[in-house]
């Protein structure tokens, strides 16, 4: 699945001024890739992927999966396409308090209607949650509920795989662990973009971008004042 965002804008006004989060960034993430968005906190990542992700629609620009426009879908097609295809890696808390562990991870299976209980087994155990997979969420550490976050973003095995901030509230081993987890997913086809401030996930990336007041820029050019431009020919 080819993925791409073309001059993606989103602006707000405080008082007289016109402040613009994302100023018109084009982005084109390849299949079988891990893509490294970094840069300062306020920089416009954690924006530009929920945009991508169909959760934040922009003030100009369009995101396009294949042919599809995602911004043209009604919201019950994007939810259904979301939930089959795109894998969301929040940077908060996300599960859901009424289910256990291995339910919060079979969520987005349960709601497209199939029974992924033997994809769900093997992710709890690769993400180490074997022990705690009928454990509530009040009952798991801040980097138990990151690491149930990525099982349960992989479950429906999807295309497009973002990630934000994945490897907050983990200690080196487990970060390392969701990392490899993410590189093997691209290995697998997957698209897998990357928000973080965390430099070790740099050795599992295939490209790397900084972000800086609304423009993404590559990392070996960051002091050029050029926007990247899709990757797709």
């Amino acid at each position: 699945m080819k993925i791409r965002a073309e001059n993606i804008t989103i602006s707000y006004k405080k008082k007289a001024r016109c402040i613009k989060a994302l100023d018109a960034v084009s982005f084109a993430p390849a299949a079988g890739e891990v893509t490294v968005i970094t840069g300062r906190s306020g920089s416009g990542k954690t924006t530009l992927i929920n945009i991508m992700a169909g959760l934040l629609k922009p003030t100009e620009g369009q995101v396009y999966y294949d042919d599809m426009a995602v911004y043209q879908a009604d919201d019950e097609q994007l939810s259904a396409f979301r939930n089959m295809n795109i894998g969301y890696i929040p940077q908060g808390a996300s599960a859901l308090a009424g289910l256990d562990t291995m339910q919060n991870i079979l969520l987005p299976s349960v709601l497209a209607g199939t029974d992924k209980t033997a994809d769900a087994e093997k992710l709890i155990s690769a993400v180490g949650l074997e022990r705690l997979k009928n454990a509530c969420p009040d009952e798991l550490s801040g980097g138990e509920m990151r690491r149930l976050a990525a099982a349960r973003a992989l479950i429906n095995s999807p295309s497009v795989i973002f990630a934000d901030e994945p490897t907050n509230d983990l200690d080196d081993e487990n970060a390392a662990l969701i990392l490899k987890l993410l590189k093997a997913q691209a290995e697998n086809g997957a698209a897998v973009i990357i928000v973080t401030h965390d430099s070790a996930a740099f050795a599992y990336a295939d490209r790397v971008y900084i972000m800086d007041g609304g423009r993404l820029f590559n990392k070996e050019n960051e002091h050029e004042d050029t926007l990247c431009r899709p990757l797709v020919s």
